[in-house]
C-alpha cells in the first residue's frame, strides 16, 4: 500500500484526507475501508460509480495493509500531471523551498504551515520526501492537495530560474552572517523563496553560498534552534505578514 511513483499512484488515508483529495481534483481508483465508515464517503462513492470499494473490519484492514488503518478509511488515488515550475512562479509571490526533507511527519507538518500561513506555493528538491506519501498528506490534514507544489529537477542550480522570476533568494541556517528573522523586511511588490534545510544537516553549502540573505530565529536558555517543522511556520508567518 506504499506510494507508487512509477505508476503514478498515491494513497490516501483517512476520511478527511481522501475527500480533501477528490475536491482538488484528484480521482480514484478504488477505495477501502472500515464498514462504520461508509456514511461518510457516500458523496465520494456516487461521484465515482466505477471505483471498487472494497469492505472489512479494524482487524482485517489492519492485517491487509499492515498497520493500523487511521480513521478506518483509504483510497487508490491517481496521481495528476505535475504543475509547471515558471507557472507556479510566476504566479506566486511567497514561496517556500524544502532541501532534502527526510521525514515524512515534518513535511506534513511544514506543508500545513505553509497551506495555513500564506506561502502560495512549495518547491521540493530531488531528495526531498513525497508530499503525497499516506502519512505526509494526513499530518497536512489534506492540504498537501491545496498548495500548489513542484519537484525541483536540478538542484540548486534552479535558484537561478527564481532569480529569473525577481524572487529575493532566503535560507533559515546558523551562520557566521545570519541576521535576525525579524530584521528582514520586504517591500510591497516584492517577492521572496525562503530555502528550509533537511533535519540533520540543514541547508547545504551549495544552496547557502547562492542566497541573498541567511535568516536566524534568535533564541534563549541555551536553545540553539527549533525543529523544521516549528522554524517553518515562525518563518512563514513572518514572510507571509509582509505587504506583497
Amino acid at each position: 500500500m506504499r506510494t507508487d511513483v512509477e505508476n503514478g499512484l498515491y494513497i490516501a488515508e483517512s476520511t478527511k484526507v481522501v475527500q480533501r483529495a477528490i475536491n482538488a481534483g484528484h480521482t480514484p481508483r478504488s477505495f477501502l475501508l472500515a464498514q462504520k465508515h461508509l456514511g461518510q464517503l457516500v458523496a465520494e462513492f456516487n461521484r465515482f460509480p466505477d471505483a471498487p470499494i472494497f469492505i472489512g473490519d479494524d482487524a482485517q484492514l489492519q492485517d491487509l495493509v499492515g498497520f493500523h488503518l487511521h480513521r478506518g478509511a483509504m483510497a487508490s488515488m491517481n496521481r495528476p500531471a505535475p504543475l509547471d515550475l515558471d507557472e507556479v512562479l510566476a504566479a506566486s509571490s511567497r514561496v517556500a523551498i524544502l532541501e532534502d526533507i527526510a521525514d515524512h511527519t515534518n513535511l506534513g507538518a511544514i506543508i500545513r504551515s505553509a497551506s495555513g500561513l500564506g506561502i502560495d506555493a512549495v518547491l521540493l528538491t530531488p531528495k526531498c520526501v513525497d508530499p503525497w506519501y499516506r502519512r505526509s498528506a494526513r499530518v497536512s490534514m489534506g492540504t498537501v492537495f491545496d498548495l500548489p507544489w513542484v519537484r525541483l529537477k536540478s538542484w540548486p542550480q534552479d535558484i537561478e530560474r527564481l532569480r529569473v522570476h525577481g524572487y529575493r533568494m532566503l535560507a533559515m541556517e546558523l551562520t557566521e552572517n545570519a541576521v535576525p528573522l525579524n530584521e528582514i523586511q520586504l517591500s510591497a511588490g516584492e517577492k521572496a523563496a525562503m530555502i528550509l534545510g533537511n533535519e540533520g544537516r540543514g541547508v547545504t553549502d551549495e544552496a547557502l553560498a547562492a542566497v541573498d540573505t541567511t535568516a536566524i530565529i534568535p533564541m534563549h536558555r541555551a536553545v540553539d534552534s527549533l525543529n523544521v517543522g516549528a522554524a517553518s511556520a515562525i518563518a512563514f508567518w513572518h514572510l507571509c505578514s509582509s505587504p506583497r
